[in-house]
């Protein structure tokens, strides 16, 4: 089947599902309610008469089974809804309908990255938004490092092998996708490992913690049943002693786990991994080595299990605050027992966080280009090219983030060559420019690209596209693409070829001023073996392309009016536009020019 009808079919299933465990859902509840009228019956009955402790032992255990019953259908019933939803959100993914709230990855946003704002890698109807299926913060950090930085070809390459491996594993990625309901939760991943791997600061007394809290319940016992009381006045001041030699050091392990992270946000993590866990170990070397690295080094216990047991651990951190809590503090030693079951938990498992957070990203962002790779099984992967030099050649390029209507477009850039693009207003100028630059960005994190076929060497973008004035920083616009382009010039310093992209350069100042930087940029970046593209009003600036035979190369996008409306075809043409728009377009709207 087509994803689309894969898609569709697994949502009439869920929908049936789901609509089976709501009835169940209320009938269990129902019999909850006629359970417990029928017990106040009862016992309205058996005050004038002899009650049974049979009927009300047997009452008894029957609501407590309809309960764990009831919950556990509760449980099914929002992993069946939560399938319908991803289903329908797939959905709109391959309908071109996505665009939602989260995830967008803003938290990544940098305005000063050399191209993310540019190209629209994130934040609402983002590249982002558009693959990541992630559900824990690992795993978006780890997606998001891929769309922000290069890896080395050989490394691309891997990742591209993982992904189509990984591609027809749907019932992976929706038992990622179900886990916990499809609710997200944040957490400081590095700051839970750096807690793991700290060295133990407790002495190795926890039998005598232990002891010493089941002695207070000891002495409360004797003195309930009509023993000595002098037991209940000093065992407490012995544990208050045992609070004031331990207790900074055990509030450090138990705070900083706290800040940390949230016990919802390690139930998470841990059902997570109880999904892949449950995967079969493909035949892919390199897959079946991530699924792997989550792998426990002593056999026995999943991993799953040990990051709920440090989920539970933390639920306990969070309910210190509790008055009850407070109150079990002096006889029942409790920070003090929470903070050697904490530190008994990172000495036994600490060393191995690290490595089981890699994995977790490293599997989530898989199974998100996986996806993405599912839905468009007509996208291809990129060809990686081991070349020194720039090189881009794009045959049908089209942008990732337009409907399937958009036009596409064939071009190629190599090593020190220049296409100066001119053309009319919405004839899609910075349209083609992103086009470019946002396949390149998919092609080098490792995920199919929106081309018939695309050859890229691992190049770095950089961009200027969208600048504006400041009134907070009291800069202009013209100072502000200034400040950009230096900044894209810096890394003609590094080890690998630029890509740049130019919207409307310099366009900010006079016409002459403007020809003069615009031929000194474009000099900078031939000479310095750059490749780009650089767009223009300005007629002027097309004549550059006469100063670097062979290197620099005219192109165009035209447009036409029909029926008194402005009509564009998308296309790329040779050769400099012939005409503009502007006048006309003013005219169509009313202004007298």
């Amino acid at each position: 089947m087509s994803p689309s009808d894969e898609y569709a079919s697994r949502k009439r299933q869920r929908e049936a599902t789901a609509a089976e465990r709501e009835r169940a859902h209320v009938n269990l509840g129902n019999a909850k309610v006629a359970l417990f009228l029928a017990a106040i019956v009862y016992g309205g009955y058996a005050i004038g008469n002899d009650p049974s402790a049979m009927a009300f032992g047997v009452g008894a255990a029957l609501f407590i089974a309809l309960s764990v019953w009831h919950e556990a259908v509760i449980r099914a019933l929002a992993r069946a809804r939560a399938a319908v939803a991803y289903y329908e959100q797939g959905l709109a993914r391959i309908g071109d309908s996505w665009m939602r709230d989260e995830p967008s990855g803003e938290r990544f946003r940098d305005r000063n990255h050399p191209y993310a704002d540019d190209l629209d890698i994130f934040g609402r109807s983002s590249l982002f938004q558009l693959v990541s299926n992630c559900r824990t913060p690992m795993g978006e950090e780890r997606l998001a490092g891929w769309l922000l930085r290069a890896s080395p070809a050989a490394e691309i390459r891997d990742r591209q092998a993982r992904v189509a491996a990984m591609r027809p594993q749907v019932d992976l990625r929706e038992r990622i996708a179900v886990v916990n309901a499809g609710t997200r939760r944040s957490m400081d991943a590095a700051r839970l490992v750096a807690w793991a791997e700290q060295a133990s600061t407790l002495p190795p007394i926890r039998p005598v913690i232990a002891a010493m809290a089941a002695a207070f319940i000891g002495a409360l016992a004797i003195y309930m049943n009509g023993g000595r009381g002098d037991f209940l006045v000093i065992v407490p001041i012995v544990n208050l002693a045992a609070i004031g030699w331990l207790g900074k050091r055990a509030n450090a392990i138990v705070e900083e786990l706290a800040a940390a992270t949230q016990s919802a946000a390690l139930e998470l993590i841990s059902n997570v991994v109880g999904a892949v866990e449950q995967e079969p170990r493909p035949s892919d070397a390199a897959l079946a080595a991530v699924l792997a690295a989550l792998d426990p080094r002593e056999p026995g216990i999943r991993t799953s299990r040990r990051l709920k047991q440090l989920a539970r651990i933390s639920e306990w951190a969070d309910s210190r605050h509790n008055v009850f809590v407070r109150l079990s503090e002096i006889p029942l030693l409790f920070t003090l027992q929470l903070a050697y079951a904490a530190d008994g938990w990172r000495r036994r498992h600490g060393s191995e966080l690290r490595r089981w957070v890699d994995a977790i990203g490293e599997i989530e962002a898989l199974s998100s280009l996986a996806g993405y790779a599912y839905e468009r099984p007509h996208y291809p992967f990129a060809e990686i090219v081991d070349d020194a030099g720039a090189v881009f050649e794009a045959t049908e390029i089209t942008h990732p983030l337009l409907p399937a209507t958009a036009v596409s477009n064939s071009l190629s850039l190599g090593t020190s060559q220049v296409l100066i693009l001119s053309g009319s207003n919405m004839a899609g100028k910075s349209t083609l420019m992103r086009t470019v630059g946002i396949n390149t960005v998919l092609a080098l994190a490792g995920a199919p690209v929106r081309a018939a076929r695309l050859r890229v060497s691992v190049i770095r973008v950089g961009t200027c596209i969208r600048h504006t004035d400041s009134l907070q920083e009291h800069r202009s616009g013209f100072y502000t693409e200034a400040l950009r382009i230096r900044l894209i010039c810096d890394l003609l310093d590094g080890p690998r070829p630029l890509l740049f992209l130019f919207d409307e350069l310099l366009a900010g100042t006079n016409s002459k001023d403007r020809r003069v930087a615009a031929e000194g940029v474009v000099r900078t970046m031939i000479g310095r073996g750059a490749t780009g593209i650089v767009t223009t009003h300005d007629l002027s600036l097309t004549e550059i392309a006469d100063l670097f035979p062979g290197q620099a190369h005219n192109v165009h996008l035209q447009d036409k009016v029909e029926n008194g409306a402005m009509a564009f075809d998308y296309t790329l043409r040779q050769g400099v536009i012939t005409h503009s728009n502007a006048l006309e377009l003013m005219r169509m709207i009313g202004l007298d020019v």
